[in-house]
């Protein structure tokens, strides 16, 4: 757990220099929620606190909800979202290392559904810290009273979301016009998406994850934006699927959950594959822009099922299992 954060903070460094205070003061304060959260539900299980909170559990569910919330995010929204992935879908179903689904995006996904407006109108402009609110003034407009007319001035829609929306009446060269864009593929975004890319090298090389489930995620979203993708006049090209939105973030921080997804290396790839193919269904057909915390946890219900047909062959043993066929009494 220690080595995922410290993986995390050259993308949350990116965050910050072009995004402003946001995503900082999302994760101080989820954080404090998390760990307020894990004590008090410790002391109830009777269980030493001490003990579980050095573990960095509830940490890392913590920075990754901050790093995923938008960067305007208000306080009660960011605090639904923590007690959620902590209390529920964590601790429901027995704590650390019974989870069946990613816990920091079952509380997103919460907090997505149940409130849209807060949580797709709060994405900051990639203006950069210089011209973003000051830290003082970020902390009194996320703790302040919330409102939409409050933050206009710093607020846009993400470069995916755009793009969507917009090429169906327009040219891709129109498009990229708007100033989200820049003068590269999604002015911020790719920085950020690099950033997030060297800390999951890091991990592998690590070896805290294996190559497994980012390589077939990210190879999964790459060949289905190049097959449906292709013009760039009529719908998002494979470069701004990788490069915008949490897609580096996804493949090595969030489907590379140990407990929630699956243990065989086939079935790591069969995982990645499906979080990838659900990736780009939702983000071109579905209502939200980006789709990382859905199609994780959908593949999170299948994941029992890959590790059930894709168990290594054990010594002594038949065949290994390579699928329903394969399958040996």
């Amino acid at each position: 757990m220690q080595q995922v954060i410290i993986a995390a903070l050259p993308g949350i460094a990116a965050l910050t220099y072009f995004f402003g205070w946001g995503n900082l003061i999302n994760i101080i304060w989820c954080s404090l929620i998390a760990i307020g959260a894990e004590a008090l539900i410790m002391r109830l299980r009777q269980r030493p606190v001490g003990f579980y909170i050095k573990d960095y559990s509830a940490l890392v569910t913590a920075i990754l909800l901050g790093i995923a919330l938008p960067q305007f995010t208000p306080w009660w929204t960011s605090m639904v979202a923590v007690l959620f992935a902590v209390i529920v879908a964590k601790h429901l179903y027995g704590g650390m290392g019974y989870n069946p689904f990613n816990p920091a995006m079952a509380g997103y996904a919460l907090v997505l559904i149940s409130f849209p407006l807060p949580m797709t109108t709060t994405w900051a402009t990639p203006d950069g810290i210089a011209q973003a609110p000051s830290f003082i003034e970020h902390l009194a407009i996320l703790f302040g009273s919330f409102s939409v007319e409050n933050i206009d001035a710093f607020t846009a829609a993400t470069p995916l979301d755009i793009y969507k929306h917009e090429i169906s009446h327009a040219t891709a060269e129109v498009v990229t016009q708007h100033a989200s864009f820049g003068s590269l593929v999604a002015k911020g975004w790719e920085w950020v998406n690099f950033a997030f890319l060297l800390g999951g090298l890091y991990l592998i090389l690590q070896k805290v994850i294996t190559w497994h489930t980012p390589v077939a995620l990210i190879t999964s979203l790459t060949l289905m934006a190049f097959a449906f993708g292709w013009d760039a006049d009529q719908a998002t090209p494979p470069l701004l699927h990788l490069c915008a939105g949490a897609t580096m973030l996804g493949a090595f921080f969030i489907a590379t959950d140990p407990v929630s997804g699956p243990s065989s290396k086939l079935g790591k790839l069969w995982y990645g594959a499906g979080v990838g193919l659900l990736l780009y269904i939702i983000r071109a057909y579905g209502n939200y822009p980006d789709a990382i915390a859905f199609s994780v946890l959908l593949m999170n219900f299948a994941a029992p099922f890959i590790d059930y047909y894709t168990q290594p062959r054990t010594y002594g043993h038949g065949k290994a299992n390579k699928g329903i066929a394969g399958k040996r009494r």
